[in-house]
């Protein structure tokens, strides 16, 4: 992923998401599917909202991509030709597919640390 300058400037800016200021942060909620402003949701009245990423734009039109790459602010899953952070990212495990989102941090983090090869 090419991350615009402006974006490497958010990443080295904020060190979590937890440091982005209340008046700068943007939520999303998956209860009604919205981007919002303000904690609870204005539309559903949900409380328990996501912090969301600066660097993500939420729109992929990716359907599948053989490779993932991380956001270097928040660490999480991104399409490596777009950068959204609406991915979900599967891993073969004796045979079978799954989504990695229910991994321990531990695992996940192994899987960022594999170093992949292409043979030619």
């Amino acid at each position: 992923m090419n991350w615009s300058p402006e974006q490497l400037k958010l990443a080295e800016k904020y060190r979590s998401l937890d440091e982005i200021p209340a008046g700068e942060r943007r939520y999303k909620c998956h209860t009604c599917h919205f981007v919002v402003d303000e904690n609870p949701c204005p539309h559903c009245g949900e409380t328990s909202l996501e912090i969301m990423c600066p660097l993500d734009h939420c729109d992929c039109h990716h359907s599948i991509v053989e490779s993932i790459e991380y956001c270097p602010l928040c660490g999480k899953a991104v399409c490596p030709e777009c950068g959204s952070h609406d991915v979900v990212q599967i891993s073969r495990v004796t045979g079978y597919l799954q989504d990695v989102a229910g991994w321990n941090a531990g695992k996940q983090q192994e899987l960022k640390d594999r170093v992949r090869y292409s043979v030619v």
